[in-house]
């Protein structure tokens, strides 16, 4: 193998660019569902807020769109961590903007704070770290709403996207949203090739021996495994 293939792809797993393998037409969907649901939640969050106020639309909300539409199957995105993610994320932002006098100080404390909280409560969502900032650093107007502010823009914006997602993402019969309605048959998984299946107790021990956070779902996993062993012949 030339040096040269070598050295670019060593900078590629340096740098984290995966190989994808997504079809032309789900990148340009997942661009329209993202498109879509923004003009709708600034609308609302504009009919909501009044004329003047749609500066206060959580923009963080671009990021969940992001996820929504681009990765909907993503353990990141499902309903509970989206809902929990922004409402635990913002009212521990606005309780840090509330209580530490120092900006740089209730910052660090607010995402950290929503990054421990959202862990523990299962609902990592990333756009809740960046609500949780912008709950101690966006200013007068926000401050000012106190924790009005987790209910509106943050929740009502939340409600509004998680509509639109499951809307859009039920016209397409590849994709469902929660990813609840994609699962398939049940564990163990009939496989070909002369390999074992693996049942979903087996899944959950080794999910449990990994010492981070793994952004996809046991029923994913066992699928890509069936398919990726299905494709070789029988084992002699």
């Amino acid at each position: 193998m030339p040096m040269k293939y070598l050295a670019l792809k060593n900078w590629r797993a340096l740098l984290g660019i995966e190989p994808s393998a997504t079809s032309h037409r789900e990148r340009l969907i997942s661009a329209l569902g993202a498109s879509i649901s923004i003009m709708i939640v600034y609308a609302v969050t504009d009919a909501l807020l009044g004329p003047g106020n749609i500066v206060l639309m959580a923009a963080p909300i671009g990021a969940t769109a992001l996820l929504l539409f681009a990765a909907p199957h993503s353990a990141l995105s499902q309903p509970w961590p989206v809902m929990g993610g922004y409402a635990i994320s913002t009212a521990l932002g606005v309780c840090c903007a509330l209580l530490v006098p120092n900006q740089a100080v209730a910052s660090g404390l607010a995402v950290g704070l929503a990054v421990a909280a959202m862990y523990y409560l299962r609902c990592l969502h990333p756009p809740g770290g960046a609500m949780a900032l912008l709950a101690v650093i966006g200013g007068e107007q926000v401050h000012r709403l106190g924790f009005h502010f987790v209910l509106v823009p943050a929740m009502a914006n939340v409600a509004i996207i998680l509509l639109v997602a499951i809307a859009f993402n039920a016209l397409l019969p590849w994709r469902r949203y929660p990813a609840v309605f994609a699962r398939r048959t049940p564990q163990p998984l009939p496989l070909a090739g002369g390999y074992e299946a693996i049942s979903h107790e087996d899944f959950v021990y080794a999910l449990t021996q990994v010492e981070s956070f793994i952004d996809v779902s046991e029923d994913d996993l066992l699928r890509i495994y069936a398919l990726a062993t299905g494709r070789h012949p029988p084992r002699t």
